[in-house]
């Protein structure tokens, strides 16, 4: 550590202590300018000012809303406006709500007001984001971004121009950090990861997440490293087989440890901290559901008796290892109107792999019930039972 440090040398004794007193010395700056040479005034207030070289590793608490999506805080600009964001693994983009949009969507948010902010740098380029639910158009630029205390600079920002809709308006968070591969970012936009990387920010090139249950708090993403105290046992490795999401192979279905042929030809899975249910390909969803003894809702979803005491215990085997999802991980408890309802977190979905092989999101229905670390080292998903 730079800089000299005076202490007052204290001993201890039975009857009391005793102050030494210390002498005074000549400084090294004076005795350097005995020899002729001088040695130059800077601001000691340097050292508190964080070195933006230094790979380190932060952590990022998150809210918990309803179990259906998890969100932190990050600033952007100088000084720093800050903003509650989802930290998504499936998208690759950074954008919030900004004084440019004027939807019910964005005024219900805080935005972002890049004239108060002496680091931004606009452009003309604009962009379109669509999601799984919502969509909007926006502008880029270029701004200071703080994730957990790690300092991005000149980390391009999409700015909300339009928020059409109500899928944001109720949103609990003002914007969007996408943690995907840079193939996937609109505009050709560098993820925030990616400039973490190219900034030399990180202690280790790799997130990792765990999300709580039962709304309760306690989530976190980590970047640079990974939080032992949340989670037990190993952690099982499996490579990504496309570096666009966090997508990864999966090597069977099981239902109460038995096989399915669902995924014999093999399957994909795209790992989605911003999906919030586990979503089945779209061929067997409907023998799932038989398989569960759940009934389709009038509005959508699919509910199960709540006294029920034999839900079957499903599985994913990824590289050889069965990873449970016991009932009590993909049954939600509902109270509508006085009535208890147990919905089945899990939903359907239409599309398949780049492969064609049936695709599978493991949103936060499964990720409650496993620590995940993204790793883009060595390209990379690991896993291990959450605390």
């Amino acid at each position: 550590m730079k800089g000299l440090f005076v202490a007052l040398a204290c001993v201890a004794l039975s009857e009391g202590l005793m102050r030494i007193p210390l002498q005074k010395t000549k400084s090294i700056r004076e005795k350097m300018a005995e020899n002729g040479a001088y040695l130059p005034f800077s601001d000691p207030a340097l050292k508190y000012k964080p070195n933006k070289f230094l790979a380190s590793t932060a952590i990022d608490p998150m809210s918990n809303y309803g179990d259906s999506s998890y969100y932190g805080s990050i600033t952007i600009g100088t000084p720093p406006q800050t903003f509650q964001v989802l930290f998504d693994t499936g998208s690759a983009n950074l954008w919030v709500d900004s004084v440019h949009c004027n939807t019910p969507a964005c005024n219900a948010h805080t935005k972002f007001n890049h004239s108060r902010s002496s680091t931004y740098n606009s452009t003309v380029k604009t962009f379109y984001l669509p999601y799984g639910s919502g969509s909007l158009h926006g502008i880029f630029g270029y701004d200071t971004v703080n994730v957990g205390g790690i300092v991005v600079t000149e980390q391009m920002v999409g700015l909300s121009t339009n928020e059409p809709g109500r899928n944001f308006l109720v949103a609990q968070f003002d914007g969007i950090l996408g943690l995907s591969y840079p193939s996937i970012a609109a505009g050709g936009a560098t993820p925030v990861m990616d400039n973490m990387i190219q900034q030399g920010l990180l202690k280790q090139n790799m997130f990792a997440f765990y999300l709580s249950r039962n709304n309760q708090q306690g989530s976190e993403v980590a970047f640079g490293g990974m939080d032992n105290t949340k989670y037990q046992g190993q952690i099982h490795w499996t490579p990504v087989t496309s570096q666009t999401y966090w997508q990864i192979s999966i090597n069977g279905f099981l239902v109460n440890n038995k096989t399915t042929n669902w995924c014999i030809q093999g399957c994909q899975a795209i790992v989605d901290t911003g999906t919030s249910f586990l979503t089945c390909p779209q061929q067997y969803i409907g023998f799932l559901m038989q398989t569960i003894g759940a009934e389709a809702g009038q509005y959508g979803g699919y509910y199960v008796d709540c006294n029920a005491n034999d839900l079957p215990t499903l599985s994913f085997n990824i590289d050889g290892v069965n990873f449970l999802l016991p009932p009590s991980a993909y049954i939600m408890n509902q109270n509508l109107g006085g009535y208890q309802y147990c919905m089945v977190a899990i939903s359907s979905t239409y599309l398949p792999s780049q492969n064609g092989q049936p695709l599978w999101i493991l949103g936060d229905t499964f990720l409650r019930e496993y620590y995940s670390v993204y790793d883009r080292t060595n390209n990379q998903v690991g896993f291990a039972k959450s605390i």
